[in-house]
């Protein structure tokens, strides 16, 4: 096994007390191994499809199937005709915390959409009325609206501004607000991605900031009795439980969710009732979910969705789909 950094060490020791786990842990990271591929069904699944399937785990959606190692279905004809969009196991993983929500959802919000799995799930299981994809990073609009579009994942709208613009402009309207929030995505380790600085104390703080000042916009989006869903690709606990119990405190009107089909995956960091996916687990590289009801009473912002539309053109329009 090559040797892992202090940081790494240290990091480990944080998340587990229990040596063997911590091993593990670091064994994942080091000296990563393959994942199943996994394809989200955009389109109607076929009835026979073209790739050899794992056997679903229990929570699993019927849209998403896990492959056998060395299925390469990014090559397939059927993907560039938008049947299907490929994504990390652990993607589903946190995004699976929206099979909870049972009720109607006319706008749904994705704050940082690109690439845009996140949403096409979301998508996928609430059929929103209209679905607003928002990516702040110039250069990562291309790969969003061409994965949107392939999809056909419409009506929707692809924006371009910082959090804060929307935040004023679309106050208590949306039905669920999805914050797939940047961080320092020590989870690519597990792939056998170069992250260099992941670990260290000053790129974990300044992307639990920026993480914190994101979902304080994103709470103003959401409408009474609507939802906040929150998900990072890192392990650190200052991106993770450590935002979840800021928010909390400070928008007391927001509480976490619990999440049935995700119990086994409690993270033991904190009480509340937030999951975890770690490397070692064989499933994917890592992920970091959970979800928040807005439990304050009052109305929404009952704009239509042209309303809406038309703001989003005027404001930032990038494209519609």
């Amino acid at each position: 096994m090559k040797k892992p950094s202090n940081l790494l060490i240290k990091v480990s020791r944080r998340l587990f007390e229990d040596s063997d786990k911590q091993e593990k842990f670091i064994e994942a990271l080091v000296n990563p191994k393959p994942f199943s591929p996994c394809v989200l069904w955009s389109l109607e699944k076929p009835e026979i499809t073209p790739f050899a399937a794992e056997i679903p785990i229990p929570w699993q959606p019927k849209f998403v199937d896990r492959l056998h190692i060395g299925e390469e279905p990014g090559k397939h004809p059927l993907h560039q005709q938008g049947y299907f969009y490929c994504l990390d196991f652990s993607s589903v993983f946190a995004a699976s915390i929206l099979l909870t929500i049972d009720q109607s959802v006319p706008l749904l919000f994705d704050m940082c959409a690109a690439p845009g799995g996140k949403g096409i799930f979301a998508w996928k299981v609430l059929r929103p009325d209209l679905l607003i994809s928002n990516e702040v990073i110039s250069k990562r609009l291309g790969m969003l609206i061409s994965n949107l579009k392939r999809c056909q994942i419409k009506p929707s709208c692809v924006v371009h501004r910082d959090s804060s613009i929307f935040a004023e402009m679309l106050s208590q309207s949306s039905s669920l607000v999805i914050v797939d929030a940047p961080c320092t995505a020590q989870s690519l380790l597990a792939k056998g991605e170069k992250v260099p600085g992941c670990f260290h104390h000053t790129s974990i703080n300044k992307s639990a900031n920026r993480q914190k000042r994101i979902i304080a916009n994103s709470t103003q989006l959401v409408a009474p009795q609507g939802y906040l869903a929150y998900m990072t690709c890192t392990y650190s606990p200052e991106e993770n439980e450590q935002v979840c119990e800021w928010l909390l405190e400070r928008f007391p009107q927001f509480q976490a969710v619990e999440v049935s089909h995700l119990l086994s995956y409690q993270s033991h960091l904190t009480t509340i009732p937030c999951y975890r996916m770690f490397p070692q687990d064989g499933l994917g590289a890592g992920a970091f979910t959970v979800l928040f009801k807005k439990i304050a009473e009052g109305e929404s912002n009952k704009m239509s969705i042209e309303t809406i539309t038309s703001m989003c053109k005027y404001y930032s329009f990038t494209k519609t789909l």
